[in-house]
This record gives C-alpha cells, sequence and structure tokens, in this order.
C-alpha cells in the first residue's frame, strides 16, 4: 500500500477539504491510503471519518512561515516517518515551507496543489506572495484546480488539472427529496435563495444580504439559505438584525447535507470577490440549480451554460435581484450527465489520480 501524506490547515467542511474527502473516498485504498497532516489541535469535522477509512491524522502547531522552530518540528516529523514518499500539500502560497522541509528530508515527490486564483489584498498578501515564488524551486509536481488558480499560483510552470470532482448521483435533483427538504425547512411556499460557503471575506456575504433585501422588495416571500461556518458569521447576522431580514435567514452552519440542501434551493447565488474552481458550483449544476455567479468566477466551472447567468461586482445590489428572481421560477432539472461527460464526476477522476500516485510511488 502506498501511504500518501495530505498536509492540510485543517479537515473543517470547506471547499478543499470536501474536495479531498470526495477522493479519498472513492480512490482504491486497497492501494492507496491517506494521511493527514493538520495545523489545528482540536477534532475537525471529517477526522472521524477519515479515522473509519483507515486514514491516521498527525498534530503539528500553526504555520509559521519564517519560523526556525515550526520547520525544525516539521523536519523532525519526516524524519520519524521515512513511510511517506509522497507528500501532497494544500496550503496555497505557503505550500513552499513543508515542500523545502521535504526536499531537504529526502521525500521523492513533492506536490503543490494551488485551490484558488487570487488572495485579500493586505499585509498577508505580501508575505503569501513572498513564500509562493519558492514553490517551482521546491515542488516536483504542481496540481490546480482550475486554469486561473494554477495560472495565478505557478506563474508559468507547467501543472495539472485535478478537478473538484464530486459524486454526481448524490446531487441528482429530485422533485420529492426537493419537497420533503422543504418541509424540513418551513419553507414550502417560499422562493429560496441559496448560498454554500465559508463566511470569509472573499465570499461576499455583506454584498449577498443587500442582493437579498433587493429581492424582498420585488417578492416578499423569499427566504435566504446559507449553508456554512467562518470567522465573519456573527459578523453577518448580526448585519441581516440591522437589515431587518433575521428572521428571513437561514443560517445552517457546517452541514454534512449539502447535497439535501440544494434540493430546497430555488436559485444558487455566488458573488465572490475571487475564486478558484468552486466545488459548490459543480454541486449546484448537478442539481439542476440555475446559478447567478459574479465575473471573478472562473469560465471553466460553468459546464451547464443555460443555468448560469453573470454579474459584475460593480452592479448594483437591484441589477443582480432582478435576474435573481428571474432565475428562480425557470424549471428545474438534474444535468448529473453533463457533470459526468465533463470529468467532474468522482469515480474516473478519483482513478486518474490513483494511476498518478501508483507511478510517482516507483520514482
Amino acid at each position: 500500500m502506498i501511504r500518501v501524506l495530505q498536509i492540510v490547515t485543517n479537515m473543517r467542511r470547506g471547499g478543499l477539504e470536501t474536495m479531498l474527502m470526495n477522493y479519498y473516498r472513492h480512490i482504491d485504498r486497497n492501494k492507496v491510503q491517506f494521511d493527514f497532516l493538520v495545523h489545528r489541535d482540536y477534532e475537525s469535522d471529517y477526522d472521524q471519518e477519515i479515522q473509519a477509512l483507515g486514514g491516521k491524522i498527525y498534530h503539528i502547531s500553526r504555520l509559521i512561515p519564517w519560523s526556525k522552530l515550526y520547520r525544525k518540528k516539521l523536519c523532525a516529523f519526516f524524519k520519524e516517518h521515512p513511510e511517506y514518499r509522497i507528500v501532497h500539500v494544500h496550503q496555497d502560497c505557503l505550500s513552499s515551507v513543508a515542500l523545502e522541509c521535504a526536499q531537504k528530508c529526502g521525500i521523492p515527490v513533492r506536490i503543490a496543489h494551488s485551490h484558488n486564483s487570487n488572495q485579500d489584498k493586505n499585509w498577508k498578501y505580501i508575505v503569501k506572495l513572498y513564500y509562493m515564488r519558492f514553490i517551482p524551486e521546491f515542488a516536483t509536481d504542481f496540481f490546480a484546480c482550475g486554469k486561473e488558480a494554477g495560472d495565478w499560483m505557478f506563474r508559468g510552470h507547467s501543472y495539472s488539472l485535478l478537478k473538484n470532482a464530486i459524486d454526481s448521483e448524490k446531487y441528482r435533483y429530485s422533485p420529492e427529496r426537493a419537497k420533503q427538504v422543504r418541509k424540513k425547512l418551513q419553507v414550502e411556499d417560499s422562493i429560496v435563495i441559496g448560498h454554500v460557503g465559508r463566511f470569509n471575506p472573499q465570499k461576499n456575504h455583506g454584498f449577498l444580504l443587500k442582493i437579498f433585501k433587493e429581492c424582498e422588495e420585488i417578492n416578499p416571500n423569499v427566504r435566504l439559505l446559507l449553508v456554512g461556518e467562518g470567522e465573519e458569521q456573527e459578523k453577518i447576522e448580526e448585519k441581516a438584525k440591522e437589515m431587518g431580514l433575521y428572521n428571513k435567514v437561514i443560517f445552517t452552519g457546517a452541514r454534512s447535507d449539502v447535497n439535501d440542501l440544494m434540493q430546497a434551493m430555488d436559485v444558487f447565488v455566488l458573488p465572490s470577490l475571487y475564486e478558484g474552481l468552486p466545488l459548490t458550483m459543480i454541486e449546484a449544476q448537478t442539481s439542476g440549480l440555475h446559478c447567478v455567479i459574479s465575473e471573478t468566477v472562473p469560465d471553466e466551472c460553468v459546464v451547464t451554460k443555460d443555468l448560469v447567468r453573470y454579474c459584475k461586482l460593480e452592479d448594483k445590489p437591484s441589477e443582480w435581484a432582478e435576474i435573481i428572481m428571474q432565475q428562480s421560477l425557470l424549471p428545474r432539472k438534474s444535468h448529473d450527465q453533463e457533470i459526468k461527460d465533463s470529468g467532474y464526476d468522482i469515480t474516473s477522476a478519483a482513478q486518474n489520480l490513483e494511476d498518478f500516485y501508483v507511478r510517482s510511488s516507483k520514482r
């Protein structure tokens, strides 16, 4: 058996982590097993499932890229675990730190993986750009979720696309299941505007609330379903109260049943400031949801063009709202076959990744 060390921040229910779990569940674990090195000391959402699937979870201190102590601990870990000949690093710009330590410790296969196309413009962004430039020096292989993410992080170096694949059967639209979920959420007669994403600045929840306010002006019988958690959730909840919207917004927190919650939505909205290739867009299209998204979301995530409408972030919330309300009334059907044909189904994608790991282990 080949054991691959996945290096992550933690294994919460985020897009990157969910993508990893999709591959982990469908890879042949008699051939390839995933273990995880996480940078938080608490249990995360996927930890119990990882252990049930045979994976090991190791903890290390938070990543401080300039810390000699952190690097010393990381090198000590690699030396204590010579069984890892492949490390797959999911720390975006700061991946160069783990990759450098892995190179020093003689690990032959060192994979850098880009999951995003841009970063927030603050002092942390400058730090990340500095460390990002060392990635090609220490990585042996380069993966990206999409072209924009790969072009941005690897700056001219060749890379392979590893699609954010999903179990398309789970997201197939079912009117009966939609009716059941809507009843459970007590939104049977409402127009449900949905969003799935972590509460952080990138996802632009504040602007989404302004859009929803305008939707309510068009039709008071609307509800906003927000799936996810994050550091800005409390701030967004307070803003919803200030705008008089709190009773019409459903905050679900992190959920394991996103496939069911998407059944209950009438339209999916993604006003992100930037994206790599959002897993939620693949899930939403598979479910047959009409989507209204910002122009910053890469074109390559649009698999079913008849389902997706673009808006500009400079457009007024009222302009977004008008399009959203129009899209919410359009007929819906499942598009899982188109997802499969586009290579976003996890069965074939997991086989391709498994083959890569097997080939790489022979270096």
